[in-house]
């Protein structure tokens, strides 16, 4: 992916959800590299599967998400997990 700006206000809609689970459908944030770290880090493997991040009516899927997180120029700390 070339020059993806971090910085930038984000949309994640999650993909699969836990059943019965009641998570929100929809989240935004205020920085691009936050959505990817929550999708990354606080959503477990299949639930990343089906993912769609959104900023500027550009669409990442769950292998373009992780490929942003794994990237050098990601601009957070990653988890140790």
């Amino acid at each position: 992916m070339n020059e993806f700006d971090y910085m930038v206000e984000a949309a994640l809609y999650p993909g699969r959800k836990a059943k019965g689970s009641r998570s929100p459908r929809y989240k935004r944030f205020e920085t691009a590299a936050d959505a990817v770290r929550f999708a990354v880090e606080e959503r477990d493997g299949c639930k990343l599967r089906g993912s769609v991040l959104e900023i500027d009516e550009n669409r990442y899927d769950d292998r373009q998400i992780r490929m942003l997180y794994d990237a050098p120029d990601y601009p957070l700390a990653r988890s140790e997990k």
